[in-house]
């Protein structure tokens, strides 16, 4: 092995993130693994951005070791610099590993930062707030919010979450304010998508690419509830876009968003937002180290 180049790398290590048995196995590789590469077990947000900052100069990749909220705080400190993110998915979802090609595999991870290939790619912007792969209101942010207080963690757990929204969904009305023209609508769901997926190769936006300067956005109408499970069987094939209550609008300009629901998601994490919402492409603005996996 290596080690000068593993060690250019830090992983940041969220040791609350994901699945129990797969971040106990990953945990411990790493700890194991803790004279040929660096890592630091963070505790908080804070804490992170902390270390980060701290260690800015000492490396060039910054490997994001959790869920979607772990890879978003890290990214969040590396936007608009040459620093380059890595993802070890230890979540639920994984959204933004799966469609970047990161597996948790730590010898195949090392192997990619070896190799030192890296993209730039867009993010997009809400309130100021950075998005890498999905953010809405509807049913989607329904669930990020119940799911932030189930206390247990897994694929199931997420969809038992989302049968019980789903059995009370009511439509939430929403105003986008996009180029001159108001799109005024009753929704069960509005998604703003730069990758394709929610995680769990759940495909709410599956012509979205995250390096091409556009937002794709999904307006998911109200739709009879007998016919959930072909919506369902459509979001994994992929084939969302051919559904007659789905609208598809891409953009490369700011627009606006109002609602008077404040529960909204940003890559699967809860936030609470009211008033007017800013939405905004960032283009080239995060480094992604390139995996052997990737699709793109």
């Amino acid at each position: 092995m290596d080690a000068c180049k593993v060690k250019r790398s830090l992983f940041i290590l969220n040791p609350t993130a994901g699945v129990p048995p797969v971040r106990y196995i990953l945990s411990k590789e790493l700890q194991r693994r803790k004279h040929d590469l660096s890592y630091f077990k963070s505790l908080s947000i804070d804490e992170s951005g902390s270390h980060i900052k701290k260690s800015f100069e000492d490396y060039d990749i910054f490997v994001a070791a959790g869920g979607d909220g772990t890879v978003r705080t890290v990214a969040s400190e590396l936007v608009g610099t040459k620093k380059v993110l890595g993802v070890l998915p230890m979540g639920s979802g994984n959204g933004f590993a799966r469609e970047f090609g990161f597996r948790p595999n730590i010898p195949s991870l090392l192997k990619d930062i070896r190799k030192n290939e890296s993209r730039p790619i867009d993010v997009i912007e809400v309130n100021n707030l950075l998005c890498l792969n999905v953010a809405g209101i509807g049913l989607d942010s329904f669930v990020a919010h119940s799911f932030d207080n189930l206390g247990t963690r897994g694929l199931w757990s997420y969809v038992y979450v989302t049968f019980l929204n789903f059995i009370r969904l009511k439509p939430v009305h929403v105003t986008i304010s996009l180029e001159g023209e108001n799109i005024s609508e009753d929704l069960f769901t509005l998604t703003m998508a730069n990758t394709r997926q929610f995680g769990n190769n759940a495909y709410i936006a599956p012509e979205a690419k995250p390096n091409d300067g556009i937002i794709d956005i999904v307006l998911l109408r109200p739709f009879p509830k007998y016919k959930a499970l072909l919506i369902v069987y459509r979001l994994f094939r992929g084939t969302l876009n051919k559904s007659k209550y789905v609208r598809y609008i891409k953009t490369d300009k700011p627009f606006t968003i109002r609602t008077e629901e404040t529960r909204f998601h940003i890559d699967g994490e809860p936030f609470i937002i009211s008033g007017e919402i800013s939405v905004k492409i960032k283009r080239d603005s995060l480094t992604v180290l390139k995996t052997r996996h990737s699709r793109l």
